[in-house]
């Protein structure tokens, strides 16, 4: 089983998890003519997917979606809220599949448990991957840890964990109040030390790889993000992956 991004951040979001002979995306933020130049850079092409799993319908998640499931045919599963808020009436998809925010299903060789997170979203998920010996948890997007999300990601082997921002970057930067106000909300985004927190309540015995992700470009910095997290699990900042806007990051391959 490996995982890999497109990119990460406010311009656009996409995650490969691959196992067997199943291949996923993970949102999809990005046009089709840059989803296939990022895709191959990962050494994949479009073809090759076997759909496209999405968290919750902001434009930097699914704003590539209809565009590249319509041009490759491709199945695409998705929250009945996030569906109708987003997608309904958008362009026809090829295979809808309407997911339970709490029941997992399979795609082949990967079983995907959707859980749901709180964020300003109609019915916003996030995602457990496994192959049936691994797990991946991934957790962009949510304003808080709930007792439930600390269930579904502890005892992971690997996670890609949001650290959106700094609290005392947004707060002292040029963002106006209501905006700043949203991100810091109960249904915004995770702030370094709140990704810390809810790293620290988890069972981290496993853990071949911890990804920070989605990061502000206006309001964190890799370093920080990397310091807070690496706090909370007693390892050094250089252990702690980053994923960027534009490169995202390599292939992890879980063991």
């Amino acid at each position: 089983m490996r995982f890999a991004s497109l990119g990460s951040g406010s311009r656009g979001n996409a995650l490969l998890v691959e196992a067997g002979s199943t291949r996923l995306l993970l949102d999809c933020g990005f046009g089709p003519r840059e989803a296939r130049l990022r895709l191959a850079r990962l050494g994949c092409e479009a073809e090759s997917l076997a759909g496209i799993v999405v968290t919750h319908e902001h434009s930097d998640h699914i704003g590539g979606v209809v565009s590249l499931a319509a041009r490759y045919q491709l199945p695409v599963w998705i929250t009945h809220g996030a569906f109708a808020s987003a997608l309904a009436g958008r362009g026809e998809l090829p295979k809808l599949e309407l997911i339970d925010s709490h029941q997992p299903f399979a795609v082949g060789d990967l079983e995907v448990h959707p859980f749901p997170v709180p964020h300003d979203a109609a019915e916003p998920v996030q995602f457990i991957f496994s192959d049936g010996r691994r797990r991946l948890g991934v957790a962009t997007d949510l304003g808080g840890a709930t007792p439930h999300v600390e269930r579904m990601l502890t005892g992971c082997d690997a996670l890609v964990l949001e650290c959106n921002y700094d609290e005392a970057m947004l707060r002292q930067g040029n963002y106006p109040p209501h905006l700043k106000r949203r991100i810091a909300g109960r249904f915004g985004h995770l702030e370094n030390a709140a990704a810390a927190a809810l790293l620290a309540a988890l069972d981290t015995g496993k853990l071949q790889h911890l990804i920070a992700a989605h990061l502000s470009q206006h309001n964190n910095a890799p370093p920080l993000a990397r310091s807070a997290l690496a706090a909370a699990l007693n390892c050094a900042p250089a252990w702690i992956g980053v994923a960027d806007q534009e490169q995202g990051f390599d292939w992890r391959d879980l063991r």
